[in-house]
């Protein structure tokens, strides 16, 4: 677990939040909601806005087109999520230590989920088990209570020249009152560096509360 400080978004201060979490460094949040307000109810939110951004920090020509390659299947997954209860979306880029030293991209969703009321540690039991195509499955038990850790490959949207699976990890954190599920994944077409991203979501679903962590005289947690 990363010890460096986390910087807190004004949206963990906004009345009715009922959900925080912590992302370690190299994410970037996607600005879902206001892309969403901008475009109208029918317009399709783009995170390649920040894009250019994204590569005057990398700088070397030749990664930066490497970096548009890898993050093609990433916009296409991002065009998705407007209508699957994602409220909030971070797009990773992480160091490839094991391989090349060049740049892993990944996206990290928090999406709500209604659920007919059980148990937690039942709900979390029976999502993990429905999900198709799982390679690893595991119970957790994080400090805001019991989850379930689910690994699958699905297949990528089409995009000429490029891999056409993702490695999608997610954690399922039921709620206090039985009735709903939040719903952590993590998607990457790394799909070989599958145990580093499995650790790197366990680590954020261990920094889930659904009680108010901050100080009212904090900005940093």
């Amino acid at each position: 677990m990363t010890t460096s400080p986390f910087t807190t978004d004004a949206s963990a201060r906004l009345p009715g939040t009922d959900i925080w979490f912590a992302l370690p460094p190299g994410f970037t949040p996607l600005p879902m909601r206001e892309l969403l307000a901008s475009g109208g109810a029918s317009a399709t939110p783009d995170p390649g806005d920040i894009i250019p951004s994204l590569l005057a920090a990398v700088g070397d020509p030749a990664e930066q087109q490497r970096l548009v390659t890898v993050l093609a299947p990433v916009r296409r997954m991002f065009h998705s999520l407007a209508e699957t209860g994602v409220i909030h979306c971070s797009l990773g880029l992480h160091t490839d230590d094991e391989g090349d030293g060049g740049l892993l991209p990944s996206l990290f969703t928090l999406a709500w989920r209604k659920m007919p009321w059980a148990p937690r540690s039942i709900m979390a039991a029976r999502v993990a088990v429905s999900v198709e195509n799982a390679v690893h499955m595991e119970t957790l038990e994080v400090p805001c209570g019991p989850a379930s850790l689910v690994e699958a490959i699905v297949d990528a949207p089409p995009t000429p020249g490029l891999e056409q699976q993702l490695l999608q990890i997610s954690a399922y954190v039921p709620y206090p009152d039985g009735e709903r599920l939040a719903i952590l994944t993590l998607a990457t077409p790394a799909v070989e560096r599958a145990d580093h991203y499995r650790a790197l979501l366990r680590e954020i679903a261990c920094l889930v509360s659904f009680d108010n962590p901050l100080s009212p005289e904090s900005d940093e947690e």
